[in-house]
């Protein structure tokens, strides 16, 4: 969990302004097109801790 705040923080600590700007894109997308990256990002997580155990 650490490891995630680490990563999740480094982008807003380099880049303030290309963090907004990801949000208010992020923001433009409907339902549909952010299940399907939590998808992607939750069985690629999956697989990773799969793997590594």
């Amino acid at each position: 969990m650490a490891l995630v705040l680490v990563i999740e923080g480094l982008f807003p600590f380099l880049s303030p302004a290309g963090w907004r700007r990801m949000f208010q894109q992020i923001l433009q997308m409907n339902d549909g097109q952010l299940r399907f990256f939590g998808m992607c990002s939750l069985s690629a997580g999956a697989l990773l801790i799969w793997y590594l155990l």
